[in-house]
């Protein structure tokens, strides 16, 4: 059981994409290939070129949109429409992990680098719909990903959240180090741990660890 006290936790904040759901389940994977073929139509070159675009942005810029904006200008809105269009029943139901998230006291919120519309979307996929207080996507902060320090401070004021008594939830390392320096507790979901100074806590089964956390 993690060391932590987390029932001083108020508001738990959750990725989404491969934190609440496996990477397994194959739905991010749509989402890489529509954004290769957006890329390969609207910048005019081939898939191998695309694919690498896509992945350099996504690691230089936080997400291949973000490098799409600052690089060529492109409108985010009907970019994240087409690379959402995606087919959802890929996602099972898990009513064990509804059941964890609703124990938790306090606030719950979803904070990823996609849409509102598209969180509901694997919300409802996935069995967890009416589970969070609020959700929040790229669209909140000004289409600014994270892990850009300014993402994260206009979404945490949206929110209004404490961040001494908040933690965050999150499958990229990336996207731990502000929270870490802002003051949230860090747990980092991912199928193989990562040792840094900013992450608190590693688990490879989300349900589990938050089952510890309810008396």
């Amino acid at each position: 059981m993690p060391s932590f006290d987390f029932s001083r936790i108020r508001t738990w904040v959750f990725d989404l994409d491969h934190t609440l759901y496996p990477p397994q389940m194959q739905l991010f994977s749509q989402i890489e290939v529509r954004m290769a073929n957006w890329v390969m139509k609207e910048l005019g070159v081939d898939r191998a070129e695309a694919d690498r675009l896509r992945a350099k942005y996504w690691r230089e810029h936080g997400t291949t949109l973000a490098g799409l904006m600052r690089l060529h200008n492109v409108e985010p809105e009907g970019y994240l429409s087409d690379v959402h269009d995606i087919d959802f029943t890929v996602l099972d139901p898990d009513p064990l992990l509804r059941d964890a998230i609703s124990a938790l006291p306090g606030r719950k919120v979803i904070y990823t680098n996609g849409t509102a519309p598209y969180a509901k979307n694997v919300l409802n996929a996935r069995g967890l719909e009416g589970e969070f207080d609020a959700i929040y996507g790229v669209e909140h902060a000004d289409f600014h990903p994270k892990p850009d320090r300014s993402a994260f401070e206009k979404v945490f004021a949206l929110d209004g959240l404490s961040p001494d008594v908040s933690a965050m939830f999150e499958d990229d390392p990336r996207n731990l180090a502000v929270p870490h320096a802002m003051g949230l507790r860090t747990v980092h979901v991912a199928p193989t741990p990562q040792a840094a100074p900013h992450i608190h806590h590693h688990t490879d089964d989300l349900r589990g660890f938050l089952t510890q956390l309810i008396p």
